[in-house]
């Protein structure tokens, strides 16, 4: 079977359509994957597991249902002449990895500089969110949250780090718990400007 590079596989960002068919056969995988493992998906305690897990699913994965770039889209240019960085730190996210579906937990900090309007605080972590809750790696996630502000927005400059564990690495493989890895992306004067790249990590609290 050949595999559709990644420009041909369509975007996400639109509701999904989903049978009753469909869930049946999600909760028959998950009841084979309890037998392939060894256990009974029949006994008490793992009777409707099934089910839980494929609701589970659906909460962890519903940025497949979102469009980001729709969170941005209401500005508010009457901003008193703010023309400085705006910053959010610490928005707490749960993702999983693509490679073993396992939990990638941790914080991104977002900030831009407004070229002539701002959006509400609020929205800049619907973004992460969306964009989270769907199978991710993180150097994409960051990548990808720093683009789609970039390109709603127009602002001077965009800057995402996110700091995050990965169950991968901490619960399986070499099995080293604490390691947080840290990706970064910097876009327009934050990429450019040596002295505003400086003043965000600051701000965000790198330096």
């Amino acid at each position: 079977m050949q595999r559709r590079s990644e420009a041909e596989v369509e975007m996400p960002g639109r509701p999904v359509e989903r049978t009753n068919a469909d869930r049946e056969r999600a909760m028959e995988a998950v009841s084979e994957l309890i037998r392939w493992i060894g256990d009974d998906p029949s006994r008490e305690g793992l009777v409707d597991t099934p089910r839980r897990v494929v609701d589970a699913f659906l909460e962890y994965f519903r940025g497949y249902a979102e469009n980001p770039e729709e969170y941005l889209t209401r500005t508010f240019e009457q901003v008193g002449g703010y023309d400085e960085i705006v910053i959010l730190r610490d928005i707490p996210f749960q993702s999983h990895c693509e490679h073993h579906m396992a939990p990638i937990i941790g914080k991104a900090h977002v900030a831009y500089l407004p070229r002539n309007r701002v959006v509400g605080i609020s929205k800049l972590a619907r973004v992460l969110q969306a964009f989270a809750r769907r199978l991710q790696v993180q150097e994409r996630l960051t990548a990808e949250v720093a683009d789609c502000i970039h390109k709603v927005l127009d602002p001077h400059g965009v800057a995402v780090v996110i700091e995050a564990t990965h169950a991968c690495m901490t619960c399986r493989g070499v099995e080293t718990p604490g390691v947080v890895m840290t990706t970064s992306r910097m876009m327009g004067v934050f990429r450019d400007d040596d002295k505003a790249r400086t003043e965000v990590l600051k701000l965000i609290g790198f330096n």
